[in-house]
């Protein structure tokens, strides 16, 4: 028995130290947010929906994978005034999606084939066409062309860095860039900078 319990310890260990720049006081603020799944049917653990400490998948969009991944196609957000080009979701973005577009189970993880799916105000879907752009690159040329966003590059967020270095994937605006989905910041719907008086808007947007 004490063994077994220092080996989910290690393997907890494993883990966070393996969610390179993740803050500190994200595994404390994960306990009873959205994501937050320890009490459902399918695990008591917080982590291990989404990740594992050993054999994980070879998904590189995030560290010791273990959910199914989604296959689904997606129509994407398209605007005449819109001066980037989103594509089919891609990275993190994807990973969100796993569980949010209905088409793989939550408790889909660990080898297993779940049942239970997202429901309600989570559930995204496939058509994106109505929600915010994602998986398109944000950089200085959009910026520039655009007119009305903020130069990624140079303009800073309220978390201390560049828009590019707080928010971005490797200049690419995804999911995440606006929700946290380990909750470190504690804000409503997960974000990643509260938006009282449209401050995570206008973070990005010149307005």
């Amino acid at each position: 028995m004490r063994r077994q319990h220092l080996t989910q310890l290690i393997g907890t260990l494993v883990v966070a130290a393996a969610l390179v720049g993740l803050p500190a006081t994200a595994f404390a603020v994960i306990a009873g947010s959205a994501h937050d799944l320890s009490g459902e049917a399918y695990t008591t653990e917080i982590c291990n929906v989404c990740h594992t400490p050993h054999n994980a998948s070879t998904v590189t969009a995030a560290p010791l994978w273990d959910h199914e991944e989604t296959s689904a196609t997606y129509t994407v957000y398209s605007s005449t005034t819109m001066d980037a080009t989103p594509g089919q979701p891609s990275g993190v973005s994807k990973l969100c999606l796993s569980c949010h577009d209905g088409s793989v189970a939550i408790d889909s993880f660990a080898g297993a084939t779940g049942s239970t799916s997202v429901t309600g105000a989570a559930l995204v879907g496939t058509a994106l066409a109505n929600d915010h752009p994602i998986s398109f690159t944000y950089n200085t040329a959009l910026a520039t062309a655009d007119g009305e966003l903020f130069d990624p590059s140079t303009d800073t967020t309220s978390l201390g860095g560049t828009i590019a270095e707080d928010l971005l994937f490797t200049n690419s605006l995804e999911c995440a860039s606006c929700h946290d989905v380990h909750n470190a910041a504690g804000n409503a719907n997960l974000l990643q900078i509260a938006n009282t008086n449209s401050d995570l808007c206008l973070t990005c947007h010149a307005k």
